[in-house]
């Protein structure tokens, strides 16, 4: 290997984050041919884990690697949602990201490469398409190893747990999550709120959160969170909720 093939390689060990993958596409928009990448795979420098995406040699990834280039290198909408996002937070029974289900919100059309649903991660990515709210809204930065990746904020986890519920995810645990959130920002929650386009989720939200009786909530402008018009039956046979106009377990009314 010449010497400049050297020294651009020494530059892009330098500068990626140890346990990130790196995407081929992505070192090509940085000057990286790709025989130039390909000299760097057979000097054991990269290894592949997929048709176009490669980590170093010997290093171990797990998701958040992986997240990390969808989200830097590619640009891709995609983010750790839900009660994985709450159980991150110290907001969910915190299960060790091995061996268990990891939820990720998208939004509808993005396309999920090979790659990343073909490599044995350590933890089952539950991939969820949704337009319920803007992709880049009510995120935050969450750092592990030597990288920050993308994830829900607390609000918009809980509403995301919502989205899900009844058929992906339990009432009950959604309401045991929501009293536990005491501290949310109101101004966050008012313009996801007004942003969130599914009105099951609104009702549910504003529901659990007046039932908690958490202090944020008298901070809210209702009348600027529009829920739409006709019932909201989740469950059968369940407790009538006049005011928010859905039907609960008789446990959660």
């Amino acid at each position: 290997m010449s010497t400049k093939s050297e020294s651009k390689i020494n530059l892009l060990l330098q500068n990626l984050p140890h346990g990130a993958v790196v995407l081929a596409s992505w070192l090509v928009q940085e000057g990286y041919s790709r025989d130039l990448q390909k000299r760097y795979k057979s000097s054991h420098w990269l290894e592949a884990i997929g048709d176009g995406a490669m980590k170093r040699t010997g290093e171990s990834i797990d998701l958040f690697g992986a997240l990390y280039a969808l989200q830097r290198q590619s640009g891709k909408p995609i983010h750790i949602a839900g009660r994985s996002s709450l159980g991150l937070q110290g907001f969910a029974q915190n299960i060790p990201m091995r061996d268990v289900e990891t939820v990720l919100y998208t939004t509808r059309g993005i396309n999920i490469p090979l790659w990343f649903s073909n490599y044995n991660w350590n933890t089952k990515p539950l991939v969820i398409f949704s337009t319920m709210l803007p992709p880049d809204s009510g995120l935050v930065d969450f750092t592990v190893n030597s990288f920050t990746v993308k994830i829900s904020g607390l609000a918009r986890a809980m509403m995301e747990c919502l989205e899900m519920a009844p058929d992906r995810f339990d009432l009950t645990e959604a309401w045991q999550l929501m009293e536990g959130l005491s501290l949310l920002n109101p101004i966050t929650v008012q313009q996801l709120l007004e942003q969130c386009r599914s009105i099951k989720v609104k009702r549910l939200f504003l529901y659990f959160a007046e039932r908690a009786d958490h202090a944020w909530f008298k901070y809210l402008q209702t009348d600027r969170i529009p829920l739409g018009s006709g019932k909201r039956s989740l469950v059968k046979d369940g407790i009538w909720i006049s005011k928010y106009q859905i039907t609960l377990p008789e446990s959660l009314s």
